[in-house]
């Protein structure tokens, strides 16, 4: 049986670590370089850096930030935010990331997620879809959530995923911040479409969240926010639930 990851995520802005709900009402947390070293030490699986608004802001992402990050852990670090061409992805590699992750530059041009696989590997690429349901339908949104691209989510996943992402971050922005659960119907939408481990993002509340998530077949992952920033729940503490409620962590 192949182990789950828990992974904290670092939405960061101006240098510091916000949260908000669904998207909105930003809200200032934490030095982003003191939370990767708690979080390092705390039992995180990987984790997530995201400038938030480098893409809605049309600049490159943070990199003296990133490299400080990267500086201070010893687990895979993904990151994302502004990623619209190799060079981005050349850059933050060599900050230190692991994982590059790409959202709106993948949208842009498409031909984005093949070209890196081919000179990166597909482990090095990670597809963040930031979805919504508009109509009925699941749509992805671009630019952090702002920008509807009136394209359907699943047939955009599923084409990535076939042409070279190697990670899903499912990002449910109907669910994000709101802390009732994960967005299961989504991610099981998703993960009939495709054979790629998926991470789920959006809507931790409390632990038996996790461990009705992991329940769901092609899930791999659980990433969250809030609940670890303000401490509401630790990763050791969550990690020992679930594996003695049969689901297998790496503690």
């Amino acid at each position: 049986m192949i182990t789950k990851r828990i992974i904290p995520c670092l939405d960061v802005r101006n240098g510091r670590v916000v949260k908000g709900t669904n998207f909105e009402g930003i809200k200032d947390v934490a030095d982003p370089v003191e939370m990767a070293r708690l979080y390092n030490a705390a039992g995180a699986d990987e984790l997530v850096f995201y400038d938030i608004t480098a893409s809605f802001e049309g600049r490159a992402l943070f990199t003296d930030i990133l490299t400080r990050v990267a500086g201070e852990i010893f687990i895979p670090l993904t990151v994302g935010g502004g990623i619209n061409t190799l060079e981005d992805f050349d850059r933050v590699l060599k900050c230190g990331a692991d994982k590059v992750s790409v959202n709106s530059g993948a949208l842009k041009d498409p031909g984005l997620i093949p070209a890196a696989a081919q000179r990166y590997g597909d482990q090095c690429v990670v597809l963040s879809a930031d979805v919504k349901r508009v109509n009925g339908q699941f749509r992805v949104f671009a630019k952090g959530g702002r920008e509807d691209t009136g394209r359907d989510a699943l047939d955009w996943i599923s084409w990535c995923a076939a042409h070279g992402a190697g990670e899903i971050c499912l990002n449910s922005i109907d669910t994000d911040g709101v802390r009732n659960g994960f967005d299961l119907e989504m991610l099981d939408a998703v993960a009939a479409r495709v054979n790629i481990p998926i991470i789920a993002s959006g809507g931790a509340g409390k632990k038996e969240d996790f461990l009705e998530l992991f329940h769901h077949k092609g899930i791999d992952a659980g990433l969250a926010a809030g609940i670890f920033h303000q401490k509401l729940l630790g990763i050791r503490e969550l990690k020992e639930y679930l594996n003695a409620n049969g689901v297998e962590m790496r503690l």
